[in-house]
């Protein structure tokens, strides 16, 4: 599985695709409609990536990455760096048990071209190619904990 994030004056988006061991691909675009980072956006194509990689049923996976933030703290070579990521870490790592097997790869940009292809196209208003799942994300994957005030 690759996966990208791309932030721009359109807003966030991220594209994911696997590659079978029979070289089929399977295209994913998800279209953020949230307030986003470029961080937020390759954490939710990666944590999206997974979901759907366990309705696929898959049981070993690789996942690419051209963020090296994102691939360090899920390798925990890197702490993360705020409450959001170490969120996004969270959710992921439990989604990780469903895996007889996973590992995480960071790629240089030129080696992520499909992906990063993808989270662009969905930045635009280009028409989506036939075969490409798109899906649009209105809210964060992730439960941000929040202080609850009592009004008294």
């Amino acid at each position: 599985m690759y996966f990208a994030g791309t932030l721009n004056i359109n807003g966030a988006r991220a594209g994911i695709i696997f590659i079978t061991p029979t070289k089929d691909k399977l295209r994913y675009v998800l279209r953020i409609h949230f307030p986003a980072s470029n961080n937020i956006a390759e954490y939710e194509a990666c944590l999206h990536g997974l979901r759907i990689a366990i309705e696929l049923g898959v049981k070993h996976l690789m996942v690419y990455g051209d963020s090296a933030l994102v691939i360090n703290q899920l390798n925990k070579d890197w702490s993360c760096s705020s409450e959001k990521m170490d969120a996004y870490c969270a959710e992921i790592r439990k989604l990780e048990g469903k895996f007889y097997g996973i590992e995480y790869h960071h790629v240089v940009r030129d080696q992520n071209q499909l992906a990063d292809h993808l989270s662009k196209l969905g930045s635009s208003r280009a028409v989506i190619l036939l075969g490409v799942f798109v899906q649009d994300l209105l809210a964060p994957s992730i439960k941000e904990d929040k202080e609850v005030e009592e009004v008294v």
